[in-house]
């Protein structure tokens, strides 16, 4: 059996992000690991305009070739791990416009999520768990924070995150609770498909 695809969803696009390299270190922490694979998916490669179609797609399918090549990734994918940046207490503006386009593809699936910023992007992933909610995504306990002191210092100061020991053990946490809810939704999924086959 093939092991779950997860996505490590770049949240932001801006000039000199640090979720960049957030996500590079995400994925090497999950590279050894047995039951999941893992790839970055970056909103830069996914140019969508602003969402202003004239019904959700939860109605009316989007069917324009950005929409579907975005839409296409996500419902490859047996998960997710949002790396999202804090934005005035709020998760970025690409971020949320990128979810709009979406309906189907990401349900009954998990995400975990990746804060950095003020409180460790706590708001914002906050945000991004009543956002999953309505599109019938699993949204996780185990999150990662990342909180001012080492941000500023992996963007300021050219310090790396072996400089900060504790924010390992977590994203372990996290990819453990992950792959458990990904094998496990996975199945639940294709017993459906099944059934209604």
């Amino acid at each position: 059996m093939t092991k779950p695809r997860i996505g490590i969803i770049i949240s932001t696009t801006r000039e000199g992000r640090l979720g960049e390299r957030v996500a590079r270190w995400v994925a090497e922490l999950a590279a050894d690991r047995q039951d999941i694979e893992t790839e970055i998916v970056d909103l830069r490669d996914f140019p969508l305009p602003f969402f202003e179609a004239a019904a959700s797609p939860a109605y009316v399918p989007i069917e324009t070739p950005e929409a579907r090549k975005w839409a296409g990734k996500i419902a490859e994918l047996d998960g997710y791990i949002f790396v999202t940046a804090e934005y005035n207490h709020a998760i970025s503006g690409v971020l949320k416009n990128a979810v709009d386009f979406l309906y189907a593809e990401p349900n009954r699936k998990p995400a975990a999520f990746v804060g950095y910023g003020a409180v460790g992007g706590a708001r914002a992933v906050e945000q991004l768990r009543m956002i999953a909610i309505e599109l019938d995504i699993v949204p996780l306990k185990k999150a990662v924070h990342i909180n001012m002191e080492p941000m500023l210092g992996l963007l300021r100061e050219g310090k790396d995150f072996a400089d900060y020991p504790y924010l390992a053990p977590t994203v372990v946490t996290m990819l453990e609770e992950l792959s458990w809810y990904a094998h496990t939704l996975r199945a639940g999924r294709q017993a459906g498909a099944r059934d209604a086959a």
